[in-house]
C-alpha cells in the first residue's frame, strides 16, 4: 500500500505539473505494491503509466535530450550472492546514507559515490537495484548511447544536465559501461573530445554535494583513468562465484524446487568459472525442465543444462 509520503509526492507533482517525478513517484508505489505481494495491483499501475506517453520510462532533459532511464527496482539485498567483505562495504554504504544527516553534522559526508568492477553478470547492476529499492529511492540508468555524441562539446551539456538532475532529484544513478567516457587519458587511441568530456566528469563529480547516490560499473578496471579512483569514496571488485557461493545460487535461484542432495561435488565443479548470471540462467533451464517435462531436480539435469550453456557460448565464439 502506497505510503503517505508517496502519496503527498504524488499530489505535489500532479500540482507542479511534474510529468517526469509523477511517472517516477508511480513507479515506485508499484514496486512497493509488488513487493507487498500485489503483483497484479503492481502490473496495473505499470501498465497505466506506460499508457500515459510512448516514452513514459525516460526522463526528458530540458523537453530535447532523453538521457536517464527511470527502472523500476524491486531487488533486495538477500538476492546478492558476495563475498562477505563486500556485502559488509553494502551494508555500510546503506548505514552512512540513512544516518548521513548525523554525519554531517560532524562535517563528514556519507558514501555516495561508487566504483563497482569486475566481470559481465557478477552483480554490478543488481547492486545498484537494490541500494535503490533498500533505500527506498529511484533508480535511474544513464542512456550512454544518447549522451555520447560526435559533435565537440555536445556530449560534455549533455553530462552537466545529467549532474543538475543528480543534484535536484534523490536517486540513484547508474553509469553503466562507465569506461565508455572513463577510459585512461594516456591511451594512444584516446581522441581529444573524450579527454574532455573525462574531465568534465571528473569535475562535476568532484564538485557533487546531492543526496544522490553515483555508482558507476565497469568489465573492465584497466582501462579506466587512475585519476578516477580518488574520486569515489568507495571501489567494489566483484567475482566469479567460489564454491560456497555456487551452492548458495542454487539454492536461491532453484526457491522450492531445491533439493540439496541434488547440488553435488560433480555439479559444483561444472559450474565453476560461470557468472552469476549464467548460473541464474541454469536454474531456469532446470525449472522450466521440471514443470514441463515433470521431471524431478537430479545432478543430471542440472549438469545437462550447464553443458547446453557452455555449448551455446561454445558455438557463439565459433
Amino acid at each position: 500500500m502506497a505510503s503517505g509520503d508517496q502519496i503527498k509526492a504524488l499530489i505535489n507533482a500532479y500540482k507542479n505539473n511534474d510529468d517526469s517525478r509523477f511517472k517516477t513517484v508511480a513507479l515506485q508505489i508499484a514496486a512497493s505494491e509488488a513487493r507487498a505481494g500485489h503483483t497484479v495491483l503492481a502490473r496495473e499501475i505499470k501498465e497505466i503509466i506506460e499508457k500515459i506517453s510512448s516514452n513514459n520510462k525516460i526522463i526528458r532533459m530540458k523537453n530535447e535530450n532523453q538521457l536517464l532511464q527511470c527502472i523500476v527496482s524491486e531487488h533486495r539485498a538477500q538476492e546478492l550472492v558476495v563475498s562477505e567483505e563486500i556485502r559488509t562495504r553494502i551494508e555500510r554504504i546503506l548505514t552512512e546514507y540513512r544516518q548521513r544527516e548525523k554525519l554531517r553534522s560532524f562535517g563528514v559526508k556519507n558514501r555516495c559515490k561508487i566504483l563497482v568492477e569486475g566481470v559481465p553478470g557478477t552483480g554490478k547492476t543488481l547492486t545498484a537495484s537494490i541500494l535503490a529499492t533498500e533505500l527506498n529511492i529511484p533508480l535511474y540508468t544513464v542512456q550512454m548511447d544518447k549522451l555520447i555524441t560526435k559533435f565537440m562539446g555536445e556530449t560534455s551539456v549533455k553530462l552537466r544536465q545529467i549532474f543538475e538532475t543528480i543534484a535536484d532529484s534523490r536517486a540513484v544513478f547508474l553509469f553503466d559501461e562507465f569506461d565508455a567516457i572513463g577510459a585512461d587519458r594516456s591511451l594512444d587511441n584516446e581522441v581529444g573530445e573524450m579527454r574532455r568530456v573525462l574531465n568534465s566528469f571528473l569535475q562535476f563529480l568532484e564538485n557533487d554535494n546531492s543526496d544522490s547516490i553515483i555508482i558507476a560499473a565497469t568489465n573492465n578496471r584497466k582501462m579506466l583513468d587512475q585519476a578516477l579512483f580518488r574520486r569515489f569514496d568507495d571501489v567494489l571488485h566483484y567475482d566469479l562465484p567460489d564454491d560456497a557461493q555456487i551452492q548458495q545460487l542454487f539454492n536461491l535461484k532453484l526457491g522450492t524446487f531445491y533439493t540439496r542432495r541434488a547440488i553435488t561435488k560433480e555439479v559444483r565443479e561444472m559450474a565453476f568459472g560461470l557468472s552469476h548470471a549464467e548460473i541464474t540462467k541454469v536454474c531456469e533451464d532446470c525449472i522450466k525442465s521440471i514443470i514441463l517435462e515433470e521431471e524431478k531436480l537430479t545432478s543430471q539435469l542440472i549438469v545437462k543444462c550447464i553443458k547446453e550453456r557452455r555449448d551455446a557460448y561454445v558455438s557463439k565464439e565459433a
